[in-house]
Parts: C-alpha cells; sequence; structure tokens
C-alpha cells in the first residue's frame, strides 16, 4: 500500500483498538456496566476494520492478468465497503440493542473505578491514534476541508480511520458521561442512554462510509484539478490541435484509465499521428503519474464529433 494509503495511521489504529478492547472487556467483568460492553463491542469491530484495510491494500497488490486486464486495484474499495457494513452491524446495532435493554432492565454499576479507569486510558490512546490519522491525511488533503477530503479521497483508508477514531472518541465521551451520570444518580438508566447514543453514532458513521465507498466502487472519474492538467497536457498546438472529448476512471486510489478523442490535421500522416499520439501519453504520464491505462483517438475535428463533450468533473 502507497503512503497514501495511510499504512501508519491504520496499524496505530489497530495497535489501540485491541488494546482498549482487552480493557473495556475487563472492566465489564468487574463493573457490569453496558456502555463497557457496548463499547469493548466497537473496539473489536474496529480492530476487525483496521484488519480488513490492510488485507484489503495487500489483495489490490497484485498483478494484472487475462481475466483481470486493468489489474486488482479496487480490491481496496471493496474492503473499505465491508469496513462500513461491519461497523454498522457489529458495532452500531449491537450497541443499539445493549443500550435498549439497559434502559429497560437497568442495574447500578458495581466497581464504578474500573470503567472510570478504562474509559480515561482509552480516550489518551484513541486520542494518540486520531492525531496519527490526522497527520497522515495533512500530508494528503492540501487545502480541501475535512469535509471535502472524505468525499473525493481516491484512497478509502484515511476517511475510515479518521471517521472512525474520531466515532471511537466521541463514543468515549458518552460512555464516560453515562457511566458518570448512572454513578451520581444511582440510576443504571443513564448507562443505558449513554450506550444508545454510541450506537447511533456509529450508525451514522457508517452510513457515511457506506455512502462514500459505494461511490468509488461504481467508478469515479478523476477530479477536476487533475483533468485539467491532463487536457493541457494532450494538446500540443501542433500535431494534437485539441481534445474533443475525455472520460477518466479510477481503477483503483493510484491508477487512472484515460480515454479521449484528440483532433490532428486531416493531411498528417499516420506515422505523424502515431509520434504524436506516443507524444501525448508521455505528457499525460508527467502531468498526472497516476495515469496508468491511456487511450487515444485520433480524429479530425468536427462540431458535430465533439458531442457528447465530456462533464468538467471527468
Amino acid at each position: 500500500m502507497s503512503a497514501s494509503g495511510g499504512t501508519k495511521a491504520i496499524v496505530a489504529a489497530l495497535g489501540a483498538n485491541l488494546a482498549i478492547a482487552v480493557s473495556k472487556f475487563v472492566a465489564f467483568a468487574f463493573s457490569g456496566s453496558s456502555s463497557m460492553l457496548a463499547e469493548g463491542v466497537h473496539s473489536v469491530a474496529d480492530s476487525g476494520n483496521q484488519a480488513l484495510l490492510l488485507l484489503g491494500g495487500r489483495k489490490a497488490k497484485k498483478e494484472a492478468t487475462e481475466e483481470h486486464p486493468f489489474g486488482y486495484g479496487r480490491e481496496r474499495y471493496i474492503y473499505g465497503f465491508l469496513v462500513s457494513i461491519v461497523l454498522f452491524t457489529i458495532g452500531g446495532v449491537f450497541a443499539l440493542y445493549e443500550g435498549y435493554e439497559k434502559v429497560r432492565h437497568p442495574h447500578e454499576i458495581e466497581a464504578w473505578y474500573w470503567p472510570i479507569g478504562v474509559l480515561v486510558f482509552a480516550i489518551i490512546a484513541e486520542g494518540f491514534s486520531f492525531r496519527t490519522a490526522v497527520k497522515e491525511s495533512n500530508a494528503v488533503r492540501g487545502k480541501q476541508t475535512w469535509s471535502q477530503f472524505i468525499r473525493t479521497a481516491k484512497a478509502p483508508e484515511l476517511p475510515v480511520v479518521l471517521l472512525e477514531d474520531l466515532g471511537a472518541l466521541v463514543g468515549l465521551v458518552l460512555a464516560l458521561v453515562g457511566v458518570g451520570l448512572s454513578l451520581i444518580t444511582g440510576d443504571g438508566v443513564w448507562d443505558g442512554i449513554g450506550t444508545l447514543c454510541i450506537g447511533t453514532l456509529l450508525v451514522v458513521i457508517a452510513i457515511v462510509l457506506a455512502s462514500e465507498t459505494k461511490s468509488l466502487l461504481l467508478g469515479e472519474a478523476a477530479g477536476p484539478e487533475v483533468v485539467a492538467r491532463i487536457r493541457e497536457a494532450i494538446v500540443d498546438g501542433d500535431t494534437v490541435s485539441r481534445v474533443i472529448h475525455m472520460r477518466t476512471l479510477h481503477l483503483g486510489p493510484e491508477e487512472l484509465l484515460v480515454a479521449a478523442k484528440i483532433a490532428v490535421r486531416h493531411d498528417d500522416k499516420a506515422t505523424e499521428i502515431a509520434r504524436a499520439i506516443d507524444a501525448a501519453e508521455a505528457r499525460i504520464r508527467e502531468a498526472a503519474p497516476i495515469a496508468r491505462v491511456i487511450y487515444l483517438e485520433p480524429d479530425v475535428y468536427r462540431e458535430s464529433s465533439a458531442a457528447p463533450a465530456a462533464p468538467t468533473a471527468d
């Protein structure tokens, strides 16, 4: 997986979640807190999610075959989508069920120092993991806002880890509030309410992740800036006079397909056109190194041949 895939952030999150999961289950065993049980399952689900992301990155490296001539880059999108499903079912739905049961049948929290101590430890550990994810994301998001970065990122790993860590931090705070109110009031219902809030949060995050990774699975074009660089690189003002229309498609986070019909002079010879296409391909790869698969079709420009025009955000 490339550096932009956020391997460091994934490994940091995996280590933190495994340690936190063990501590939460120990706290649940001693205190009986449903928030601790929900949070423990959440951490196990998150650990499985990071393992899935690492597996997807490894599978995406496989060489192209005759059956899959464009390679396996989209494996990363598939595993990113699986993560959203796991987060929704094992994380969110389980927490909602556990919270509902605790509200219906509340009981006092025993050995209060266990859940409090574990929650404080977990917040610190998740904070370090989230800090790593933010640092890795800042290296690639440029001037984009966080919302724009999550919506437009072509590599699914960093947005997934970012949202997971953010959800974990907010969930831990909710669990701490729920346990604290239960201890102060002596009413275990607050622990159940905190668990319900955690479940709702996880379901919302899972839906956002599913929506974004589904779009990547369906096939997204390159961003507007990349498209503009490719258009500019194709035209040399001599043999290639304009781009009649163009389509781009991400075969994976770091692999782009470019297909374009280009205008050449009607009196050019076949050898001249072939050399012009080779030169245009070289310019495209220099302007956009992720353009691995390029198909350029020469044509004589006519108004009718320009339709259908490519959308602005190819």
